[in-house]
């Protein structure tokens, strides 16, 4: 057969995903922090783009669980439809669906608002509303300096020859933020070309700054250093902190042993040692804490039910300039502008329609979110029901990967708290007579009660506790109870009857 070359022409169908439709998902993702980040961005590029610096339009109606969550106008209609029936590895090309998303830019009159088809939606503001010293702890952390800037300043006044000061700032870029020494002292001398024992030396006198505990190698020698510092640092203290893993094991017999005291002066010592800061070096940060601010604003309407409402003071708001716009091409002479100047105008007519359907389409999750978790709003954890993202998404006809960008780093205030949207998701546990399965953030809270309310003479075991939730119809195993427990930070039964064994001899000494 012989081997040749030819051309051949071929008619297919291909998905392609347009750079306006990725635009959209990555939008979907962005927290109201990154969105406003954006928004800025695109403000800088796009002439055409202002923003909207009034306030928001006479408030309107606010999605109720009980209505319909339908989204109305056409400016959001092609992208809704994507939205509602994408599978984001497999989407078909925007322009081929038939509809100009450029068009109805210059016959709009003077502006074009981005964000008016939001005014029915998202023009409710946080009552979270603070007076007075609202600003008080954030400006105290901002202008706090870092911890390396904080050693600095002490480095400054301190009695160092300048070699052994060379050395000091060497071994302050090695300190963490935590406060911890990550450097190998013979690395250092090797590097700056001296003895360990100077290294040593000088470690001696940076161990000394503020705060104590600062430039320590290992948890004992911070927190060695902390008890020398309040003259605490006795034979007995030293054997304790040389054994932390009894300590963390709360095995009082065999610390009471190594360091030769009784039982109650154990008790006291622990005490002692949670007072200190294992970490004194987060108390210094060069960056500002970020409050969570939420996204969606959840509270009881008038008639007993819940509305939701998108939080405005998290939304941008642009105006795209057509008045400009018309001005502008009028005067666009070559093609190079007029092609540039429709470019400018197409981007920033998507990125209005991209932005108020991100609204639009976190809102009707937060609202299918709200009707399947009412109890959990009405009566606590306890009521909380077995979701997942699949039955969300066919609720409200979308895809699962666009309900999972949308949970993903969102907030939504309750009545019972500030929530991520992702933590009303939870697996479901079945129960044993065939009913409706338990969510499991409901048991874990269930295991949380039980034990804190055990009798010190009755400790309950991980089988105790599976044999109770048994009886209560919860078809749950050994490992997944213990798995709970532990993601709780809750120690094992034998570690809580030493604790509070502990607790009561101690008090039975004084």
């Amino acid at each position: 057969m012989a081997v040749s070359q030819r051309l051949e022409m071929r008619q297919g169908q291909s998905l392609v995903m347009t750079p306006q439709l990725q635009q959209a998902i990555k939008l979907l993702q962005l927290t109201n922090v990154e969105l406003t980040e954006f928004c800025e961005q695109e403000l800088e590029k796009n002439p055409l783009l202002e923003r909207d610096d009034t306030a928001p339009a006479v408030e309107g109606e606010r999605e109720s669980i009980d209505a319909p969550t339908g989204v109305e106008g056409s400016s959001a209609e092609a992208l809704d439809q994507e939205l509602a029936r994408e599978d984001f590895s497999k989407c078909a090309d925007m322009d081929a669906s038939g509809e100009d998303m450029s068009d109805g830019g210059e016959e709009r009159g003077a502006t074009t608002s981005a964000a008016q088809p939001l005014t029915d939606w998202t023009t409710v503001k946080s009552s979270q509303v603070y007076e007075g010293d609202e600003d008080l702890l954030e400006s105290t952390v901002a202008n706090s300096g870092s911890l390396r800037d904080y050693l600095q300043e002490q480095l400054a006044i301190a009695a160092l020859d300048p070699a052994r000061r060379l050395i000091c700032v060497s071994l302050i870029d090695a300190v963490d933020e935590a406060g911890y020494l990550r450097a190998d002292l013979d690395e250092v001398a090797a590097r700056l070309g001296t003895d360990r024992s100077v290294v040593e030396e000088t470690l001696a006198v940076l161990q000394g700054f503020d705060p104590i505990g600062v430039a320590a190698r290992s948890l004992a020698e911070c927190l060695a250093l902390q008890l020398k510092e309040k003259d605490r640092y006795d034979p007995a203290m030293a054997a304790m902190i040389a054994n932390l893993e009894l300590v963390a094991r709360r095995d009082m017999a065999q610390l009471s042993q190594i360091c030769c005291v009784e039982a109650a002066d154990i008790n006291d010592m622990l005490a002692e040692i949670r007072a200190l800061s294992p970490k004194p070096g987060l108390f210094f940060s060069s960056d500002p804490v970020q409050p969570v601010v939420p996204d969606v604003l959840v509270r009881e309407g008038p008639d007993g039910g819940w509305l939701v409402e998108l939080n405005s003071d998290t939304l941008p708001r642009l105006l795209v300039n057509a008045r400009y716009y018309a001005s502008v091409s009028s005067k666009a002479r070559d093609k190079e502008s007029k092609t540039f100047l429709t470019e400018c105008l197409n981007n920033a007519n998507w990125l209005v329609k991209s932005l108020d359907q991100r609204a639009r389409t976190i809102l009707k999750v937060a609202s299918e979110i709200v009707r399947q978790q009412d109890g959990f709003l009405t009566y606590g954890v306890r009521h909380l029901r077995p979701l997942n993202l699949r039955t969300i998404a066919d609720a409200i006809g979308m895809h699962e990967s666009t309900v999972s960008r949308v949970t993903s780093n969102k907030y939504i205030s309750t009545p019972r708290g500030l929530f991520e949207l992702k933590y009303f998701f939870t697996a479901a546990i079945q129960s044993l007579d065939g009913t409706e399965s338990h969510s499991a953030e409901a048991v874990r809270d269930r295991i949380k009660e039980m034990i804190e309310r055990e009798e010190t003479r009755e400790i309950l075991s991980d089988d105790r506790i599976v044999a109770m939730l048994t009886a209560d119809g919860v078809h749950i195993a050994r490992r997944t109870v213990a798995k709970y427990r532990e993601s709780m930070r809750i120690p094992s039964s034998v570690e809580r009857r030493r604790l509070k064994s502990g607790e009561n001899l101690n008090s039975g000494y004084r």
